[in-house]
């Protein structure tokens, strides 16, 4: 009879999430990820499979916390205020140790995604995603006024969404608040 689990999987998909993000995928040992969820190697492999596995859920974590909070964001009236507020959002700890993890989609889109399907696939969609955001964002924004560019909202959010990883990248070697604050003032004067 197969022991009851006893440890929150979400806790446990946090952890492992943080020392991915910081690591990487190929950095991080199973003795990081014990000493980060506190669980042994089989409590591990028996609840979430192999590393990949357990990397996968993680991801996955990441992904769906960053989708609502950008969401959130991107719902603020006036549209043009909500598309300032995600891209500041991406930037508001530049000059801390915790920006220098940057974006994990960014990085697993350059670590795994060229040899790996399945992250290469969630990596799409989260850029997909980003992008159909930003979209419905313009769209409202050109309609309440807030966004005087009217040209098409998908080119408009595909200059967005390219600049995306850039600034994420600028952000990792920490170029500075002031560097990024400029650059996010030219990306959002697409918006005029």
């Amino acid at each position: 009879m197969a022991r009851p689990q006893e440890f929150d999987t979400q806790q446990v998909l946090r952890k492992a999430m943080a020392v991915f993000w910081e690591k990487g995928y190929e950095a991080t040992s199973l003795a990081d990820l014990m000493a980060a969820t506190g669980l042994s190697k089989s409590s591990l492999y028996g609840s979430f499979g192999d590393k990949r596995e357990l990397f996968l859920a993680a991801f996955d974590v990441y992904r769906q916390d960053r989708k609502r909070d950008m969401l959130h964001l991107l719902s603020v009236d006036p549209a043009r205020n909500g598309i300032v507020s995600f891209y500041e959002s991406l930037f508001a700890d530049v000059d801390t140790e915790a920006a220098h993890n940057g974006c994990m989609s960014v990085n697993q889109a350059v670590e795994m995604a060229p040899r790996d399907l399945r992250v290469k696939d969630m990596v799409a969609d989260d850029f997909r995603t980003i992008h159909e955001a930003l979209t419905a964002a313009i769209k409202r924004g050109q309609q309440d006024g807030s966004i005087k560019n009217l040209s098409d909202a998908e080119d408009i959010a595909s200059i967005l969404v390219l600049a995306f990883p850039g600034l994420q990248l600028m952000a990792r070697i920490n170029v500075g608040g002031e560097a990024m604050n400029r650059n996010l003032n030219i990306l959002m004067a697409q918006l005029d």
